[in-house]
């Protein structure tokens, strides 16, 4: 961020800057710095300097003052300046004959109007301006509220307060205009002082605040530059670069500064080209320009019924064909003056620091194969007695000592077969089929098929052996009688005498312990007494 204390004075009266010695972070503090180079040469016998100085104020701003009263004044030193109302302070960047030059250059002219410097700051002075530098800050954050809480857009970027503290001027920046009437109101009621309110740009805000601009170096604007001249479009184009706003905006949100700096040299090149507007004509058709390279001296011309192809031409060629066609003359095709594109070399880079592929996670991963079995590879594992190797497979044994991978693999793909030698080659017989595997319904797709033949023995309904199944005397009738009609009374040998043997009792046993009971001994067959 951009020093903004470089010109608060200390109570010695000096500069307090930003304590690095003359050198700032951002070289904001040396961009208004002027160099003094008539300062050794003495003016001519019978001529006075000029009386007018320059003094710098806070935000890069600078105003001439007259120097009616003769002041012995240098670079550096703290003068009370004449305002209205009441007085400033500010510190004299240049004096002598330069200060003509300056005013030359910024269009002031030497008139009666220009104010005046009053005297060189007094202890008293310097002590209420930096009281009131002091108080810029907290009264920007209460600002800002008030600002927010009148929902106006508008941002305050910065406040600077008057030599003697009777006016503070407020910055901001705004993309409409602003009806700050109400906001001023609010500001003087909550200060207690007198509001000035000022727009700057978001260029100003942005050389006021610094940083770091896309090419790694710090903003143009905060360093160096110090006149803002408008930038558009057509400096990109003429530079035959994209039209993208991300690339060509900076951090105030406007075109780069530097689209401006090489714009005069591309300008000076394209005055060795035709227009881009220019059009061809050939017996084969019109065609149009797409495209130029200013470096290599080429553009491209494609035909109005075939845009999409492009044929490569030298500036010289161009011209001889715009210089034949403003005779009424027709070239027969721009095959015969295409140059022929380079052709796409690709470019092979040695690894020479010893780093890793950038393309090692492009290629997928190789899954691992499968321990053990003919899938997966056998493994021949050497080791000693009892200890398998650490890289081969550990065999499983059974309880007889036989190899359980060896019978899994003979009953999942059975006995192989011996091979025959055949003309010299190995020629495996088929296996036999299974005869009590049922045969596969080859039937086709659409016809109806066969009722399946049920070989399976019938059920004997009578029971096994052809007897029928005897009744069992012990379980009691289900009482099919229909719901809603009362149930019969039972006989005392049911209510509470006693039970014929076998029976069991209905009243005291429930489905959990029936279902617990099922497969115990009945020991319920005895009889009871009463």
């Amino acid at each position: 961020m951009a020093c903004t204390n470089c010109s608060t004075g200390s109570k010695d009266g000096t500069p307090r800057g930003c304590k690095n010695n003359g050198t700032c972070g951002t070289d904001s503090c040396n961009k208004l710095t002027v160099f003094d180079w008539l300062s050794n040469m003495s003016l001519p016998g019978g001529q006075e300097a000029f009386d007018c100085v320059e003094v710098r104020f806070k935000n890069g701003r600078k105003e001439f003052f007259r120097n009616s009263d003769k002041l012995t004044l240098s670079i550096g030193d703290i003068v009370a300046t004449e305002a209205s109302p009441g007085h400033d302070i500010g510190i004299v960047t240049l004096t002598g004959e330069l200060v003509k030059v300056q005013m030359k250059k910024k269009h002031v002219k030497d008139t009666p109007e220009i104010l005046k410097i009053y005297r060189k700051a007094s202890q008293k002075d310097i002590d209420i301006w930096s009281t009131a530098r002091n108080r810029e800050e907290p009264m920007k954050v209460v600002a800002r509220e008030i600002a927010i809480r009148l929902n106006l857009e508008m941002k305050i970027s910065d406040i600077e307060f008057q030599g003697d503290a009777s006016k503070a001027t407020f910055y901001y920046t705004a993309n409409d205009r602003v009806d700050f009437r109400q906001l001023i109101k609010d500001f003087a009621r909550e200060f207690s002082i007198r509001i000035e309110m000022k727009q700057v740009g978001f260029r100003q805000e942005a050389s006021r605040l610094g940083g770091i601009g896309s090419c790694g170096r710090e903003l143009c604007c905060s360093t160096w530059l110090t006149d803002f001249r408008s930038v558009n479009t057509s400096a990109a184009r003429y530079q035959q670069l994209s039209l993208n706003p991300q690339k060509l905006a900076g951090q105030c949100g406007k075109l780069k500064c530097c689209l401006n700096y090489e714009l005069d040299t591309y300008l000076d090149a394209l005055k060795g080209f035709p227009d881009m507007d220019t059009k061809l004509y050939t017996e084969k058709g019109d065609a149009v320009c797409q495209k130029v390279d200013i470096f290599k001296g080429l553009m491209w011309f494609a035909y109005f019924d075939n845009m999409a192809h492009w044929h490569v031409l030298e500036v010289d060629q161009v011209k001889e064909i715009v210089a034949l066609n403003k005779q009424k003359e027709r070239i027969s095709a721009l095959e015969d003056y295409a140059v022929e594109a380079e052709e796409n070399v690709e470019k092979t880079f040695q690894n020479a620091v010893g780093q890793d592929s950038l393309t090692r996670f492009d290629a997928p991963k190789k899954r691992n194969k499968k321990r053990g079995g003919k899938k997966g590879g056998d493994r021949e594992a050497v080791a000693t007695e009892g200890t398998p190797a650490g890289g081969g497979d550990r065999k499983r044994n059974d309880r007889n000592g036989n190899d359980r991978g060896d019978r899994n693999r003979q009953r999942q793909n059975g006995p192989k077969p011996e091979a025959k030698q055949q003309d010299g080659a190995a020629v495996r017989e088929p296996r036999p089929e299974r005869q009590d595997r049922p045969q596969r319904n080859n039937q086709p797709k659409g016809e109806p098929r066969e009722p399946r033949q049920d070989n399976r023995p019938q059920r004997n309904p009578e029971g096994k052996g052809g007897e029928p199944r005897p009744e069992r005397q012990d379980r009691p009738q289900r009482n099919n009688q229909p719901k809603g009609e009362a149930k019969p009374q039972q006989n005392e040998a049911q209510q509470g005498g006693e039970r014929p043997e076998g029976a069991a009792n209905p009243k005291k046993k429930n489905n959990r312990n029936r279902n617990r009971n099922r497969n115990k001994p009945n020991d319920n067959n005895a009889p009871t007494q009463e």
